[in-house]
């Protein structure tokens, strides 16, 4: 196991023992929450935040990023919607509303990119389908409310509450000069 870790100095290794730390306490801390909140879609926080992180932690980008999580939301929300309505073959059906919302998407995020992350607005459509799919547009109830107060979550207290988290330890183990 040492010969593992032998090439890591002693900053890296802060860095990693700190960032461990952010995500063992926080999303967590959210999972209880969120279930004492009544909000059944935690894991959506998760997901959500890793997009934060892939995007290189840039807080500067946090409204697109969330702002593209909302409009996946809603855009989860109206294919149900329209599938409730046209009651078409499944798959012809399934096939002209993701055709033309998938071409609004990208349309209107390009018009908008400075205002809405288009990787953000796909996966939270995503995210959005696979959790109120499985209960119907008629039983839906707050669910996409739900869907995307954990997709803001992910965003803003993992993704943006970790990194800073994090920066504030290793802030505080440099002033003792721990590294």
């Amino acid at each position: 196991m040492r010969a593992i870790f032998k090439n890591i100095d002693k900053k890296e290794w802060l860095d990693i023992l700190t960032l461990a730390l952010g995500i063992a306490l926080l999303p967590p801390l959210w999972a209880i929450a969120s279930s004492h909140l009544g909000i059944t879609t935690g894991s959506a926080a998760l997901i959500s935040a890793a997009f934060y992180v892939v995007n290189g932690n840039k807080i500067q980008d946090g409204i697109k990023i969330s702002l593209g999580f909302i409009c996946g939301d809603i855009w989860a929300y109206c294919s149900l919607k329209l599938m409730y309505i046209l009651q078409l073959n499944p798959d012809i059906e399934l096939f002209i509303i993701f055709f033309v919302l998938g071409f609004l998407a990208v349309i209107i995020s390009s018009v908008y990119s400075k205002w809405i992350y288009l990787p953000t607005w796909l996966c939270g459509g995503a995210i959005g389908l696979a959790l109120m799919a499985s209960v119907g547009i008629k039983r839906l109830g707050n669910l996409p409310i739900q869907v995307g107060v954990s997709m803001l979550v992910g965003v803003w207290y993992v993704g943006v509450g970790v990194d800073k988290f994090q920066k504030i330890i290793l802030k505080l183990c440099n002033k003792k000069k721990i590294t």
